[in-house]
């Protein structure tokens, strides 16, 4: 017996080539829709018993909201996933939205097939392969790449990462203590305290390391985004003093 179902890709080319080949094996395809963002709708109003949904990014956040949706209004649809592999993420993904099945893009059609058969009798259909590669991910997740620039920050004082800015734009110990407001001694200290814990040896490797690791940017974005010191209102001013040692003429 034939399946009732709806094929949904953001690609129509794929949509419709996959929905012919499927009636071409007797299925009754309701509809090939794309995009798949849109179709949610489609599928809810036309609740066919299985609904194919191509994804080319199942790890985007959001891939998977008409899959939620289809599931609040139409519970008794069985969403099979059409995906990229690997993508253990996207398939725990899918799975986690209420997706009844995942199927990779290159699958033959009878696997795609098989793949719609259990759906619609409530099985999970997905490649033992591909269910392993997902727990494994799960359970073992990549460490994520040391964001340098952001470590590094956070080893500077504001007043330090003033003066790697200024060291940055070139400027001398005599200018940094002038714009800081600071004596050239204080300046030179600060330089030299901005250089060790940045583990460089000269202004031009600290320059140079800020500008790589992306530090350069955050400190200048940190810096336009401080808020202004606050500036205590002046002093009225006090009596008048007497003049001393005033003396008429005679």
């Amino acid at each position: 017996m034939g399946v009732r179902l709806m094929v949904v890709d953001d690609h129509r080319l794929l949509a419709e080539a996959l929905a012919s080949a499927l009636k071409l094996r007797g299925h009754r395809v309701l509809a090939a829709a794309a995009p798949s963002a849109g179709a949610a709708d489609l599928v809810i109003s036309r609740a066919p018993e299985v609904c194919l949904l191509g994804t080319a990014s199942p790890a985007e956040p959001g891939a998977f909201d008409p899959v939620v949706r289809i599931k609040r209004e139409r519970p008794q649809v069985a969403v099979v996933v059409l995906g990229p592999v690997p993508s253990p993420l996207g398939i725990a993904a899918a799975f986690a939205a209420g997706a009844s099945g995942y199927v990779r893009h290159n699958e033959r059609i009878e696997g795609v097939e098989r793949a719609m058969m259990k759906a619609r009798a409530g099985e999970a259909a997905v490649e033992p392969q591909l269910l392993q590669g997902a727990f494994t991910e799960l359970l073992n997740p990549a460490t994520q790449p040391d964001d340098e620039g952001a470590r590094l920050l956070q080893l500077l004082t504001p007043r330090e990462v003033e003066v790697l800015v200024r060291v940055a734009e070139g400027e001398d110990t005599r200018l940094i203590a002038a714009g800081m407001g600071i004596a050239p001694s204080t300046a030179r200290t600060h330089v030299q305290r901005v250089l060790m814990k940045l583990g460089v040896g000269s202004r031009l490797e600290a320059a140079a390391l800020a500008a790589r690791t992306g530090l350069l940017d955050r400190a200048t974005g940190s810096s336009a985004t401080a808020p202004a010191p606050v500036v205590s209102p002046p002093r009225p001013p006090g009596p008048p003093r007497g003049v001393p040692g005033q003396q008429g003429g005679g």
